[in-house]
């Protein structure tokens, strides 16, 4: 994707199939410094941080910092995840990205890097920067350069409520992919919904494949399909079976293929209001939860995801991502400011304390009580393997079409192979 050419024209493809015009795209950063007559910066922030405590508590650390910079104002725009990722489509496509933007980095990071639009931050960085942890600074990598700062890691697995499993009669939760199933037979034999899912946002859908893929054929196997542009091979497609095996059992929430996430009807309040047994997520389930939620809890339990019998991954290896930073080609010095002050230990530790956030600076862990964040750290302190999220991994043409493939296949309408042909079509072709 060296082509900037190329790059671009992918981008404009992609925001043209999203119905998204021009007029979106009006009023984010391009070649303007932010400056003003009086001398004042202003710094465009666009993040995903819409649910509470988090949208309050960014907001109060833009204001901190503008305290500390009273020649520097920041103007924050907070978009959910998919309205978010369809609207940097189009602002890439223009050219004209935010000044501060939140980014998972990977394949659709690299993308922009390579249409040209996004700042170098390796030597204006490093002070600061190699204080932090290695895990959490490797999506924003690219040909060894810094083009994203971390201000989270973490991963996904099961969370799950240990009142209606101890109702269910499952007493510790499952390690094998064929116990997870035995736990979602005994659920539904007692009425309960084994599982909340978010069928309308695909997203939360693709996990399920995903870490059944590293199950089963292992995370190298995902990297080479990736490399040859070939998805077929026969692990990855006993990956969709082993999901098909679930999906037949229906265990999700009436309505699912409608639900969407954070919504008062959506996977998390499911989960939240205690209506589902379980939900695969990353480390900010709780919070949201409790949010779009009453949330559980001490009810609340995470394990990670089950081992496949005969698979070649292991349980050891995980799957998932932090958020991070990046600039806009040639932001103003106030933004770099601004990735330094977020980057803080004092800033981690009030991420850490008032919003669960899992520690990219090491002083900050001593900030963490939550007994689940604290399992989900020991969980990824432990691994033996890590995978970034499909869709962020991979060029966005192929990200989007395994969380197209995916939900197809959940929904009834492709089979296992139809899944990987239709990825292995559309990386040939991206």
């Amino acid at each position: 994707m060296g082509d900037r050419a190329l790059s671009r024209r992918g981008f404009l493809a992609a925001s043209a199939a999203a119905g998204l015009g021009m007029t979106a795209l009006s009023g984010c950063g391009g070649d303007s410094d932010g400056g003003s007559s009086d001398g004042t910066t202003t710094i465009e922030w666009w993040n995903i941080s819409t649910t509470e405590p988090t949208k309050t508590v960014w907001a109060g650390l833009a204001k901190k910092f503008e305290a500390q910079n009273p020649k520097v104002k920041v103007k924050i725009t907070q978009l959910e995840n998919d309205a978010y990722k369809s609207k940097m489509t189009a602002l890439t496509a223009s050219g004209k990205l935010p000044d501060i933007f939140h980014t998972w980095g990977g394949g659709v990071l690299k993308q922009q890097v390579d249409a040209g639009l996004v700042e170098d931050l390796t030597d204006r960085t490093k002070p600061w920067v190699d204080g932090m942890l290695s895990t959490a600074k490797q999506p924003y990598l690219i040909d060894d350069k810094t083009y994203g700062i971390p201000f989270d890691i973490g991963m996904i697995g099961f969370w799950y409520n240990k009142a209606l499993f101890k109702q269910a009669g499952i007493s510790e939760p499952p390690t094998t992919w064929s116990g997870f199933l035995d736990a979602v037979r005994k659920l539904k034999a007692k009425n309960i919904t084994p599982i909340a899912l978010a069928g309308k946002e695909k997203w939360p859908g693709m996990y399920y494949w995903a870490y059944l893929a590293m199950r089963t054929a292992g995370i190298q196997e995902l990297q080479k399909a990736n490399d040859s542009k070939d998805f077929t091979a026969p692990g990855l497609v006993q990956a969709g079976q082993h999901l098909e095996d679930l999906v037949k059992l229906q265990p999700f929430q009436k309505g699912f293929l409608g639900a969407a996430y954070s919504t008062p009807t959506g996977q998390a309040a499911t989960m939240g209001n205690g209506k589902a047994a379980m939900e695969l997520m990353g480390q900010w389930a709780p919070v949201v939860e409790a949010d779009s939620g009453k949330g559980l809890g001490s009810n609340l339990g995470f394990f990670p995801f089950p081992a496949v019998e005969g698979g070649k991954g292991v349980i050891t290896e995980v799957f998932g991502g932090g958020g991070g930073h990046a600039l806009r080609k040639g932001a103003p010095q106030a933004a770099v400011d601004f990735l330094k002050f977020f980057a803080s230990e004092a800033t981690d530790l009030e991420l850490v304390k008032k919003t669960n956030t899992l520690p990219v600076v090491p002083g900050a862990e001593k900030a963490l009580s939550d007994p689940n964040t604290k399992a989900v750290q020991a969980q990824l302190k432990g691994a033996t393997g890590f995978q970034l999220y499909l869709d962020q991994a991979y060029d966005p043409a192929v990200g989007q079409e395994v969380n197209d493939s995916v939900a197809a296949l959940m929904a009834g309408s492709k089979s296992p192979e139809q899944v990987t042909q239709s990825i292995t079509k559309t990386a040939k072709e991206a």
